[in-house]
């Protein structure tokens, strides 16, 4: 089904959404009342909440060279079972991991590898950070704490 010419496309949403945040500065979209610009962000906080709790980022450790079922996700992450199954059912329906039954089991491994590349990313990058304080200037740095 062809889109109107009003609407655009999702890699003009992108297109427009990377132009956005180029030189790491937040311009405004030209958006054309189409909310594509609204959509984006919408998109990006969506992924981000997902992401925003520690127990899903260490999931995602764990299975992020290999496929694991929920109970050596467990002993990797020192979790409870109720708990990490909660945790992976909102990274499935998120889509960033995916799952497969094997006999009575569900092995887990993550579906989005652009998804596992953020995550790694940034933790390296606050890592960095939380190692050597002094390394970065105030700029640089992805943790900004302040002194106040």
């Amino acid at each position: 089904m062809p889109q109107s010419s009003r609407e655009p496309s999702p890699s003009q949403v992108a297109s427009r959404a990377a132009a956005s945040l180029h030189g790491g500065a937040m311009l405004a979209l030209q958006e054309g009342g189409d909310g594509a610009t609204d959509r984006v962000f919408a998109a990006a906080a969506e992924l981000f909440g997902v992401l925003s709790t520690p127990l899903r980022l260490r999931i995602l450790n764990a299975i992020c060279d290999q496929e694991k079922g929920v109970n050596e996700i467990v002993a990797d992450v020192q979790s409870t079972q109720p708990n990490v199954s909660q945790h992976l059912k909102v990274l499935y329906l998120a889509g960033i991991v995916s799952r497969r039954r094997v006999g009575n089991s569900i092995q887990y491994r993550v579906q989005s590898q652009q998804a596992m590349q953020l995550c790694r990313m940034v933790c390296t990058q606050i890592a960095i950070e939380l190692s050597d304080p002094q390394a970065l200037a105030q700029g640089e740095r992805l943790v900004l704490r302040r002194n106040d």
